[in-house]
């Protein structure tokens, strides 16, 4: 087993942070993590059930250690004008400044889109510029992008949801490859993963990517039907930014609790992954745990 599987797969994990409340529908999770001079950066969603208010916000939070984090910004779906918040992407600007990708539901809809908002610090970010970045349509849904900046300029991998198939069937989902000059502005290139035949045929959202020789590998999240929406697994991925193939999972083997949303951060000695998963009263935790070298992981987001 590839070994970032394999830890994910492992009783080492190390909780991060704990739902607001206890039961099925509250969630802590959707990371999207960070190491930027020295200092760990996790960006995660709040969640209530779906009659509570669902994704009420998106916390910005900073660590010394990368276990124990301290809030540093929150924006909320109420600021945003959303009915709710999904998984964010923290993102530091070329320029020195951040950014933070937002994923926003239209009330009463199955349509969801993308903002980013600028900020000079992290502190500052809930009332960052607001720029549209994926607006999506009457046709599909955007929403829990993966963007990073690096010697190929920004690249995102964004998760489709097509609506035309009703709202029974808007859990549909498959991961989109974009490239922009600036990070706001972005080019669609077409689909790099898309449903597999077995565990994942109703859907593959990637979650998290890295550079290999040849190439990158990436995890992602599948479900075998709409019964399994909120309750994904994780399995690999390998490829080209703009075609990938799915090529191990998933972990945990069996249907049952959720283990998702991946976010994998080489610090130079190691690869540090923090994910979503069920706990036994239904809530999700965001949980933690370390992969020392030899790793084939050497950059990430």
């Amino acid at each position: 087993m590839h070994p970032v599987l394999a830890a994910l797969d492992s009783d080492r994990s190390e909780l991060v942070l704990e739902p607001p409340f206890a039961g099925p529908g509250f969630w802590v999770g959707g990371p999207s993590a960070l190491l930027h001079e020295g200092t760990w950066w996790l960006a995660y969603r709040l969640r209530r059930p779906v009659d509570k208010g669902r994704g009420y916000a998106n916390v910005v939070a900073r660590s010394d250690d990368g276990v124990r984090f301290t809030t540093v910004a929150t924006v909320t779906s109420e600021a945003m004008g959303t009915a709710s918040l999904e998984r964010p992407a923290l993102v530091v600007r070329p320029d020195g400044g951040w950014r933070l990708y937002v994923s926003c539901s239209t009330v009463n809809s199955k349509h969801w889109w993308v903002e980013a908002l600028d900020a000079d610090e992290p502190a500052k970010l809930a009332d960052g510029r607001r720029t549209v970045v994926l607006p999506g349509s009457v046709d599909e849904a955007w929403k829990d992008v993966v963007v990073r900046y690096g010697h190929e300029g920004w690249q995102m991998w964004a998760c489709r949801h097509a609506l035309d198939g009703g709202d029974d069937e808007a859990d549909r989902m498959s991961s989109w490859f974009a490239t922009s000059d600036d990070g706001l502005v972005w080019d669609l290139q077409g689909q790099a993963l898309g449903p597999g035949e077995v565990w994942d045929r109703r859907g593959a959202r990637v979650t998290t990517v890295w550079d290999v020789e040849g190439g990158i590998e990436a995890l992602y999240d599948g479900r075998a039907s709409a019964a399994e929406n909120w309750f994904e697994r994780t399995g690999l991925a390998t490829g080209k930014p703009d075609a990938l193939a799915a090529v191990e999972g998933p972990v945990p083997a069996s249907y049952g609790p959720a283990l998702r949303y991946a976010s994998a951060v080489d610090d130079g000695a190691g690869t540090r992954i923090y994910f979503e998963r069920t706990r036994s009263d239904g809530a999700h935790d965001l949980r933690t745990v370390y992969v020392p070298r030899p790793s084939s992981v050497s950059q990430s987001v």
